[in-house]
């Protein structure tokens, strides 16, 4: 090969290098045609979407096997789809619920996205939290019997020095027994209405007499208290979001319905029985 021929191969080969070098560089979009099938395009949103539908162990293969692998499938999908003329009535119910679903999602989004704001979010907070006081919490446990005469003769156990906790994996008829009786935190209000009272006038380390619910007979120890402070709106962002999302879809919706023609039957007018037969639909 003489020197000239070196050189002209040597720029041949530089510039199919560039060449390919722009093309991989060169910004691709959502409708960037990857294949064609029998004129039908193939595009690089088709592969993006096929793949978040895979199963997670198959998104982790290595990029260019998973790149082959789903445009392989989508042109096999193309292939066959190709000679079906005409979609069969579930399919065609099937494709109308999606479109409907994917629609309804998207003005969800929409709506969800510009209901959030940090006037919507102090506004929230405020309404939810703007009168709250620190208040106690309590961390008890307690021993369930069925009579009272069993619950006096608990309490008499314990005055002589038996150990709470052991006590009550032996004779609680509660569902905390095997765990000692415990019951962990809790504010006012979570208990019923004796139990709760009894628990709010111990002191901590104190255990009370026996107390009567329409569970039974209790035996109460309280174990600690804590106050519980306010919390701060960062700490309840995600809840206060979620409802400031929530209200205003509903919000939405009641629009929509306001403005809407609707016609529905119920299931006076058809059996809901026949929800369950696939024969109707081609199935």
């Amino acid at each position: 090969m003489t020197s000239r021929t070196r050189l002209a191969t040597l720029a041949t080969v530089t510039a199919l290098a560039l060449s390919t070098s722009a093309l991989g560089d060169e910004h691709v979009r959502a409708d960037t045609v990857v294949a064609t099938v029998n004129g039908a395009e193939i595009t690089l949103g088709h592969m993006i979407l096929l793949k978040q539908r895979l199963p997670e162990q198959y998104r982790q293969l290595p990029g260019d096997v998973l790149f082959d692998g789903i445009l392989d499938q989508l042109v096999q999908h193309a292939l066959l789809g190709g000679v079906v003329e005409t979609l069969p009535l579930s399919a065609r119910l099937t494709l109308e619920n999606e479109e409907r679903a994917l629609r309804a999602n998207e003005e969800v989004q929409r709506v969800a996205s510009a209901a959030v704001t940090v006037e919507a979010l102090q506004e929230a907070y405020d309404q939810a939290y703007g009168s709250a006081e620190p208040e106690t919490e309590y961390n008890a446990s307690h021993i369930l019997v069925t009579t009272e005469e069993e619950a006096l003769a608990l309490a008499a156990d314990l005055d002589g020095g038996a150990d709470f906790a052991t006590l009550a994996k032996e004779r609680s008829t509660g569902p905390s027994g095997p765990v000692g009786g415990e019951l962990g935190w809790f504010a006012r209000g979570a208990m019923v209405p004796a139990f709760d009272a009894a628990v709010a006038a111990l002191d901590v380390g104190a255990i009370s007499d026996p107390v009567q619910t329409q569970f039974g007979w209790h035996v109460i120890k309280l174990n600690a208290t804590r106050i519980k402070n306010v919390p701060t709106i960062a700490e309840v962002q995600g809840e206060l979001l979620g409802g400031i999302q929530r209200a205003a879809i509903e919000r939405r919706l009641e629009e929509l319905r306001a403005g809407a023609d609707i016609t529905r039957k119920t299931a006076d007018d058809i059996d809901p029985a026949v929800l369950d037969d696939l024969s109707l639909v081609g199935g």
